[in-house]
């Protein structure tokens, strides 16, 4: 049902965040790259929706690495042989994950240079 659906989504959710936490180093890099940002923006002189846009990049960047860990996760559930697919898919992770730190580092530059 409606609720019992939400409950079991929010477990899983907590799970998957847990596990990213425990299991994957860039990860907790990134919360701790991104902690420092939010707490920066939110004491920056900039308007609400410049602080809204820098703290939402930074949330994109968290949710390409899950995803990134994910991709990673099943690869290598599927085969730790190697294997130029899985090496193409674990790559184009990374790339995502590479293209979401620099829409980090634009967004915050155009804001903060103007």
């Amino acid at each position: 049902s409606g609720l019992a659906r939400i409950v079991h989504t929010m477990r899983h959710s907590r799970d998957g965040f847990v596990a990213t936490v425990r299991g994957e180093a860039a990860f907790r890099q990134l919360l701790v790259l991104h902690g420092a940002l939010a707490g920066v923006a939110c004491v920056l002189e900039v308007s609400a929706v410049e602080r809204a846009v820098m703290l939402a990049v930074c949330l994109v960047s968290l949710l390409t690495e899950l995803l990134n860990s994910a991709i990673e996760a099943v690869v290598d559930r599927i085969s730790l042989e190697l294997h130029p697919l899985s090496k193409n898919a674990k790559d184009m992770g990374s790339a995502a994950q590479g293209v979401a730190l620099l829409m980090v580092g634009v967004v915050w530059g155009v804001i903060l240079l103007g």
